[in-house]
């Protein structure tokens, strides 16, 4: 099981299918963000601009969880939020 469930992500206003749409699309942003921090580190490894390794490099978010569980989470804890179109009067 996943935790948070479905039912704590959910709002009255969000459906299933636009929860699913969101989370997939902060998932993406996650992994670009961890794109960047992987070519940065990478090239400050080259440049001989530090000593320590990849991993101590790249943050611990994107390091040790997946980008689903890490948009899920950003979900969960406020840092995201569905924003729904308007109706045009």
């Amino acid at each position: 099981m996943i935790k948070p469930t479905i039912s704590e992500l959910t709002h009255e206003e969000i459906n299933r299918y636009e929860l699913v749409i969101a989370i997939a699309k902060c998932a993406r942003r996650v992994t670009d963000e961890y794109v960047e921090q992987r070519e940065r580190a990478d090239r400050m490894i080259a440049n001989r601009e530090t000593d320590k390794p990849l991993a101590a490099l790249i943050s611990k978010e994107h390091r040790d969880e997946k980008a689903v569980k890490t948009a899920i989470n950003r979900f969960y804890d406020g840092r995201y939020q569905v924003v729904l179109p308007t109706e045009e009067a």
